[in-house]
């Protein structure tokens, strides 16, 4: 059997990026670009006003305080999208909203907060009581302070976030380049299986296994595309899993142990290449990787604990390989662990537990304490359902203490920056 890190390596040493695509700017959020992103004007493009209030020669106001305010003359009142009617001279100010162009000869902004509107409400014509002095450049937003027109805003590499969407829609880029998702192929196996919208007969199970993994393809940033069930016989899984190179990856559930009825190993050795199919490691020790027409191929067990521990330990990192990616695994970080648990010193364990946060008195203890997050049974998901971590037991151990300081992968944290 090969280690976890030996199939890993195996695996990801096969995956390549995918090639660039444009997508709309909002479907760009999450992926990885392919291109830089450049600005085409300055932003901002004028010296415009970051709050409510009066465009003032910062000189003029001086001394103003709330006992002795400083009265200037309103000679122009400028909204948000219309443009300056009058500059602003010695002992003058002009009505500004936020965003409003700042107006010829003002040097700084004073906040309607701290001024109080004298004849005419301190509009146009009347004048304004300004109970603060005011300092050269106060609350302007200059031209070119947040990019200027062809420098460079986002660079390739980047993984876009909200920010970055609206730095893309500010720069008017309707369509970035990024790395294209892949699509996902994935097929169940089993004579057992029926759909989810029925209900199970004798020796029945409902096909659980398809919606958890393409749940996990979402979660991972791929597109998956269910192609259905293949029952336990060659010509029937030798159909679905011709389908491969339609595909830039496959999966598969089930039918990759020693069973009588497992075929999927056998198909794939006459249709494409078969590089593993057992790792040292629980749960999930049966799991096959190889390629169908160029195509990756996963075969996952059949177990829904063994399914979903395997897509996170392999698929997860080719996915994100594939988006363009290089931080491919999730946060890890030492635990305490709360009770004993007991193992097969002859493969890693991942056992599902929940991380919390404890109490640390000594300087470079861990922060945290993990506890098993119910009974570790492959067949049962709702240890899995309540986990926020997979606990790491490693080789050769066959008990491990409660108090022992142990690896958790962290499955409620993404893998963080590209």
């Amino acid at each position: 059997m090969l280690t976890v890190e030996q199939a890993r390596d195996s695996v990801l040493e096969r995956i390549v990026r995918l090639e660039p695509e444009p997508v709309a700017v909002l479907e760009s959020l999450g992926c990885v670009l392919a291109a830089d992103v450049v600005s085409d004007i300055d932003v901002a493009p004028f010296d415009n006003s970051a709050m409510d209030g009066y465009a003032v020669r910062s000189s003029d106001t001086a001394g103003a305080t709330d006992d002795a305010p400083v009265v200037l003359r309103v000679v122009d009142h400028i909204a948000a999208g219309s443009m300056p009617q009058a500059e602003v001279g010695m002992g003058e100010a002009s009505r500004i909203m936020t965003g409003a162009p700042v107006p010829p000869g003002a040097d700084a902004i004073v906040m309607v907060e701290v001024t109080e509107g004298l004849e005419a409400g301190g509009s146009t014509g009347g004048t304004v009581a300004i109970k603060r002095p005011a300092t050269f450049g106060d609350h302007i937003r200059h031209a070119g302070e947040d990019a200027h027109a062809g420098e460079t805003v986002l660079h390739a590499g980047e993984v876009v976030n909200a920010a970055s969407i609206g730095l893309m829609a500010t720069l008017g880029t309707t369509t970035p380049l990024v790395y294209r998702r892949p699509r996902v192929a994935i097929v169940s196996t089993g004579d057992e299986l029926v759909g989810i919208e029925e209900v199970p007969g004798p020796g029945q199970i409902r096909n659980s296994n398809t919606y958890s993994l393409a749940a996990q393809v979402i979660a991972a940033g791929g597109v998956p595309c269910i192609l259905g069930i293949a029952r336990d016989n060659a010509a029937d899984t030798r159909a679905l899993l011709g389908r491969a190179s339609e595909f830039d990856l496959m999966v598969t559930t089930g039918g990759v142990s020693m069973g009588d009825f497992d075929v999927v190993k056998t198909v794939l050795q006459e249709i494409g290449k078969l590089d593993f199919w057992k790792v040292a490691m629980r749960p999930g020790a049966p799991q096959t990787y190889g390629t169908i027409g160029g195509t990756p191929f996963f075969g996952l067990p059949g177990n829904p604990t063994s399914t979903m521990v395997g897509f996170e330990l392999f698929v997860r990192p080719a996915i994100r390989k594939m988006r363009g990616f290089t931080a491919l695994d999730r946060p890890r970080v030492t635990a305490v662990l709360a009770e004993d648990a007991r193992k097969k010193s002859d493969r890693r364990y991942f056992m599902r537990g929940v991380l919390t946060r404890r109490e640390v008195s000594e300087p470079g203890a861990p922060a945290y304490e993990a506890r098993l997050s119910g009974r570790q049974s492959s067949a049962l998901l709702t240890a899995m359902h309540r986990a926020n971590c997979l606990i790491s037991l490693p080789e050769g151990l066959s008990s491990v203490s409660a108090g022992s300081v142990v690896e958790c992968i962290r499955l409620d944290q993404e893998e963080g920056s590209a």
